[in-house]
C-alpha cells in the first residue's frame, strides 16, 4: 500500500477510543489537494501506531473475548476463516441467531462494548450506540460471530443487527478495508423529514452536496443522474470499470478540497488505523482522483434539491448512500478488485 494516508499526524494510544480532528485531517490532506496523490510513500506517512506491530486494543479485546468462550458458546460464535458468512453484508440481519445478550455473560458483554469503542472514535461511538437503541433496541440487541482463531493469522469479529454490519479483524484481510464490506444507517423513523432530524448520518449528505452546490451547470450535468444503482450494488469493478457521476481528477482545487471534507465526514466514525487503510487502497488504485462523485434525481425528500442518493465509485471502492426513506450505507474498498469478496 502506498501514497498519502488518512490522520497521518494522529497517534494511536492505549485508550480504546480515538479520535480524528478535522484539523488534523486537513492539514495532512493539504499537501494532495492539487494533484490528490503528489504525497510521498504510505509508510512515512502513516500513524506511529499503525507502523508497528503491535494489535490494536480491539484486536487484543476479540482475543480475550474468544479466550474466555464456553464450548457451546464456541460452538454457537465461532466458524472458520473460509466460511461465507464472513464476507457477507446486509442492512438487517443476524450472522447468528441469539443476540448479544442471550449468548454473553455480563462481563463477555462489556468485552464486546470494549470492541466496539476500539474500532469506532470516541466523538462517533455515542452517536452509533444511538443508532443502535433507535434501530434495534440498544447494543444487546445486536449478534456477533467470530471467524478464524485470534492466535493466528487470520482472524475476524463482525457485528450485525438493523443498520449494522461492522468489523474488527487486525488487518487479516491485507486486501479488504475495514476487514471486508460494511454497512451503517440509521432511521429515527422510517419516513423521514427532508432535514433528516436526529440522523447521526445526515451529516455526511449534507458534506456531499456541499460539493454538488461547487458545481457549475456543465459539471452538474454530468454529476446528477436520473436513476440510481440498487443500493447493494457493491461489486468492484477494477481499473478498467465504468463509473457513474463526475471524476474528482476533473474539479478544481477548491472543488477536490471539498471532497477531502466529504472524506474525512466519511471515516470520521471509525479508528485512524482504518482510516488510513481506506485512504491507502485508494491510493493503490490511482488515488481519489480516479474515484467519481454521482448525484440522483430520485427520491429527493420534499423536492429541496438536497441530493438524498448519492454515491463515490472506483476501481476499487463503492461508497452508496441512500437517504430515502432513511439513511442506508453501503461501503466496498479493497486495494484489489479482482481478488476482493463481498455477499449481500
Amino acid at each position: 500500500m502506498d501514497e498519502t494516508t488518512l490522520g497521518s499526524d494522529i497517534s494511536e494510544t492505549s485508550r480504546v477510543t480515538e479520535s480524528v480532528s478535522r484539523r488534523d485531517f486537513l492539514r495532512t490532506v493539504g499537501t494532495t489537494v492539487g494533484g490528490i496523490a503528489l504525497g510521498s510513500t504510505a509508510v512515512g506517512l502513516l500513524p506511529v501506531a499503525a507502523q508497528t506491530a503491535k494489535p490494536p486494543k480491539a484486536e487484543s479485546l476479540v482475543k480475550t473475548l474468544f479466550e474466555s468462550l464456553t464450548p457451546k458458546q464456541k460452538e454457537t460464535l465461532c466458524m472458520s476463516w473460509e466460511h461465507p458468512k464472513r464476507s457477507m453484508v446486509q442492512a438487517n440481519w443476524a450472522i447468528v441467531k441469539p443476540t448479544i445478550s442471550e449468548v454473553f455473560t455480563a462481563d463477555q458483554q462489556k468485552m464486546v462494548e470494549g470492541i466496539l469503542r476500539g474500532i469506532t472514535t470516541e466523538e462517533w461511538y455515542p452517536k452509533i450506540v444511538q443508532q443502535m437503541k433507535n434501530d434495534g433496541g440498544g447494543l444487546d440487541q445486536y449478534h456477533v460471530a467470530m471467524f478464524g482463531d485470534p492466535h493466528s493469522r487470520k482472524f475476524e469479529w463482525v457485528l450485525t443487527g438493523r443498520h449494522v454490519t461492522l468489523r474488527a479483524d487486525g488487518h487479516s484481510n491485507a486486501n479488504a478495508a475495514f476487514g471486508g464490506p460494511i454497512f451503517y444507517g440509521h432511521a429515527p423513523k422510517d419516513t423521514e423529514d427532508p432535514n433528516h432530524p436526529g440522523n447521526v448520518y445526515w451529516e455526511q449528505a449534507q458534506q456531499a452536496n456541499s460539493v454538488f452546490q461547487a458545481l457549475d451547470g456543465k459539471q452538474r450535468g454530468v454529476a446528477l443522474l436520473d436513476k440510481a444503482p440498487s443500493e447493494d450494488s457493491i461489486k468492484l469493478q477494477g481499473k478498467a470499470g465504468v463509473f457513474p457521476g463526475i471524476a474528482i481528477g476533473e474539479l478544481s482545487k477548491d472543488q477536490k478540497q471539498l471532497v477531502h471534507n466529504v472524506m474525512h465526514t466519511l471515516l470520521a466514525p471509525y479508528r485512524p488505523s482504518d482510516a488510513s487503510e481506506v485512504m491507502r487502497d485508494i491510493q493503490a488504485n490511482g488515488g481519489l482522483d480516479k474515484i467519481h462523485l454521482a448525484f440522483y434525481k430520485q427520491e429527493d425528500l420534499g423536492a429541496d434539491g438536497v441530493w438524498d442518493i448519492w454515491r463515490l465509485e472506483g476501481p476499487a471502492l463503492v461508497w452508496h448512500f441512500r437517504g430515502a426513506p432513511h439513511i442506508h450505507t453501503w461501503v466496498n474498498i479493497a486495494k484489489d478488485a479482482k481478488t476482493a469478496d463481498a455477499h449481500t
